[in-house]
């Protein structure tokens, strides 16, 4: 906590944000089942035709335990490693988690994004803190997600009738842009396709290595 206290004001919310986006990271860690087993992919994909272009996938270990508001220290050190095993660096990261939307303001991608320096976003599937009014029910309404007062995030409607996403700056850029970004790497489904492709990679990670242990042992 007093880690997070610290490194909170290195946090970049205003923007521009990247100048020009070609490459687009999702990062996501999955868990074995009844283990501390983990695998954390980033897939990057080109940003204008969601192709994909690159990935990576650490097996590991988690060696800090599940606590509410302290997820990046569970989770940073496989997804830095991974990081560091693409052949370019991508132009925006995109988290399965929270960014501003966090008890202290730094989350997990506000802590990635400040560690590498790569403008950040996190997307959330829940909201993990704050109050907020639903969002209208066509693509791209939104409303504030807000915590004492102060607006951390926003509720995004991704697809039409479709529960909506818990967007929150991470670093680098401001919440319009973050948004804007979400949006566009979300054309079909409810989540954005960087969180789809590496929530695959990781699950499917897993999934060879249980199989490979189940051949070896």
């Amino acid at each position: 906590m007093a880690l997070q206290d610290r490194l909170r004001p290195l946090v970049d919310t205003t923007g521009p944000g990247p100048r020009a986006v070609r490459r687009v990271a999702g990062l996501d860690v999955a868990y074995a089942e009844d283990s501390d087993r983990l695998a954390a992919a980033v897939v990057v994909l080109d940003a204008d035709t969601l192709t994909v272009l690159e990935r990576s996938v650490v097996l590991g270990r988690a060696r800090f335990p599940y606590v509410p508001g302290l997820f990046a220290f569970r989770e940073l050190p496989s997804l830095v490693e991974a990081l560091d095993g693409l052949g370019t660096a991508p132009d925006l990261l995109v988290c399965d988690g929270q960014g501003l939307a966090h008890p202290r303001r730094f989350g997990l991608a506000c802590h990635l994004g400040v560690h590498t320096g790569i403008p950040s976003i996190g997307v959330g599937k829940t909201a993990f803190v704050g109050t907020f009014d639903a969002p209208g029910p066509a693509r791209g309404e939104s409303s504030d997600l807000v915590l004492d007062g102060e607006v951390v995030g926003a509720v995004l409607r991704t697809q039409r009738d479709v529960k909506p996403v818990f967007v929150s700056v991470g670093h680098g850029l401001d919440l319009a842009e973050a948004c804007r970004h979400v949006l566009a790497l979300s054309p079909r489904f409810r989540l954005p396709e960087t969180t789809r492709q590496a929530d695959g990679a990781c699950r499917a990670a897993l999934a060879a290595a249980a199989a490979e242990a189940r051949t070896t042992g």
